[in-house]
C-alpha cells in the first residue's frame, strides 16, 4: 500500500510472511508487533526505480494477499 506521497517520491509498504532481509530495495523492514506480518518500505523516487527486483517483491506480496 502507498503510506505516503511527498514531492518527488511515493513511500510503499509491502506485507510478506516472512523477512526478506536480502534485498537492495527495502529502505526499512519491521514484523507488526504480536503477529506475523513483516512490513517491508520502499521508496520511489524515479521510474527506474520500478526494477526487476522491485517488481518482483510487489508480485510476490500481491500473490500473498490472494
Amino acid at each position: 500500500w502507498v503510506t505516503q506521497l511527498g514531492k518527488n517520491f511515493v513511500h510503499v509498504v509491502l506485507p510478506f510472511r516472512q523477512l526478506y532481509e536480502d534485498n537492495l530495495c527495502f529502505q526499512k523492514m519491521a514484523q507488526v508487533p504480536g503477529s506475523q506480518q513483516f512490513n517491508h518500505h520502499l521508496r520511489i523516487y524515479q521510474k527506474e526505480d520500478l526494477n526487476k527486483e522491485v517488481l518482483k517483491f510487489m508480485k510476490l506480496a500481491y500473490q500473498e494477499e490472494k
